[in-house]
This record gives C-alpha cells, sequence and structure tokens, in this order.
C-alpha cells in the first residue's frame, strides 16, 4: 500500500516539475533595438548617408519589436512614404523630442522615419525599417537564421554599434533548445511513471 502511494506521488511531483520547467523556458519573442549603436540618432558622416537603412535592412524587424532612438536636440518622426522621399516634417504620424524615444512596430510592412530638424533628413537622418509578417520570418536576427548576440552593455551591438541593444530577453532554454528538452523530459517523466 504504501508502495502504491509512494508511486503516486512521486509521478504527480514529476508531473509538477515538468509543468514548472515548461513555464519557465519561454522564449520572449520581441526585441528592443538601438537605433545608430553607441553613436544614437546622429546625423551621418556627409560619406555614409546611407547608414541607418544599411543598418535596417542588416535586421529582422517583427510585429512587437521596439527601436529606441537616442539623441540630443533633435527629433524623430514616422511620416509617409512620399514625405520620406521629399524629407517632409510637416505631417507626421509620430513625433518624439524626448531624447529617448521607443517606438514600437506593431503591424507589418514599412516604416519612414525622419529627423524633424530641418536640414538633417536631407543629409541622411532617415530609415526605413521593414517589418515582417510571421510567415516571412525565416529566423529572427541578422538574416542567416540566427538571433542577434545580446551584448553585456548599452546600446549593444557589433563592431560598428549596428545592432540591438541588450534589452532583448531570451529566458533560460529558449527557442529550439527549450523545445528539445521540454520533449527529452517529458519522455523520460512518461517512461520512470511506469
Amino acid at each position: 500500500m504504501a508502495a502504491i502511494a509512494m508511486n503516486t506521488t512521486k509521478k504527480s511531483l514529476l508531473l509538477c516539475l515538468l509543468c514548472t520547467f515548461l513555464t519557465i523556458t519561454t522564449t520572449v519573442t520581441s526585441f528592443e533595438y538601438q537605433v545608430g549603436g553607441a553613436k544614437g540618432w546622429v546625423v551621418p558622416p556627409s560619406n555614409d548617408t546611407r547608414i541607418y537603412n544599411d543598418w535596417a535592412s542588416e535586421n529582422r524587424f517583427l510585429i512587437g519589436d521596439t527601436v529606441r532612438f537616442r539623441y540630443k536636440k533633435d527629433s524623430v518622426m514616422e511620416v509617409s512614404m512620399e514625405d520620406y522621399k521629399n524629407c517632409n516634417s510637416s505631417h507626421p504620424s509620430y513625433f518624439s523630442n524626448t531624447g529617448d524615444t521607443v517606438y514600437e512596430l506593431d503591424h507589418s510592412g514599412p516604416y519612414y522615419f525622419i529627423s524633424g530638424v530641418s536640414g538633417h533628413c536631407g543629409k541622411g537622418q532617415r530609415m526605413i525599417i521593414k517589418v515582417l509578417t510571421t510567415d516571412q520570418d525565416a529566423g529572427k536576427g541578422n538574416g542567416n537564421g540566427t538571433a542577434p548576440a545580446s551584448s553585456g552593455g548599452e546600446g549593444g551591438g557589433d563592431a560598428d554599434g549596428h545592432h540591438k541593444s541588450a534589452s532583448a530577453v531570451t529566458l533560460p532554454l529558449g527557442g529550439v533548445s527549450s523545445s528539445i528538452v521540454a520533449v527529452g523530459l517529458a519522455g523520460l517523466a512518461a517512461a520512470s511513471m511506469f
């Protein structure tokens, strides 16, 4: 009788541990990208006016991701495609001049950003971000199916500072590895019950 009670207790404990493990191994799927890396949102050098669009094309943005613009004595605006092409800042759909703007990408498709300071857009302080649908995402990150590496410091990024900030979070054993571990543990728990 004691052996049956012990076996039932063991099964319950294993099931409880498995459920707890599966709960804490979730991957957070949104990232925060630091526009311009350590330099932030500034007027680019005259020989590198495509710096922001080049940076944006190296990343894979998804719905729910955010972009952080850090700047001094400047602003950031989201505008229409036509206003982007003409550097027209008179009709923005979004405007911020706080110096530390976090903008959530809440739908798929293109987003057009420009500086609101006169002359800055014409000097290259503008950017198009293309947000993928879930169906288009073949792998989060740098285009080769891997997630961008998290750096330990603020502003994060690659050698040029053109990646996301360290704010992106993946909880322990997230993504594919957690699925493999979870399936393995589920099999182990099921086998030990019998």
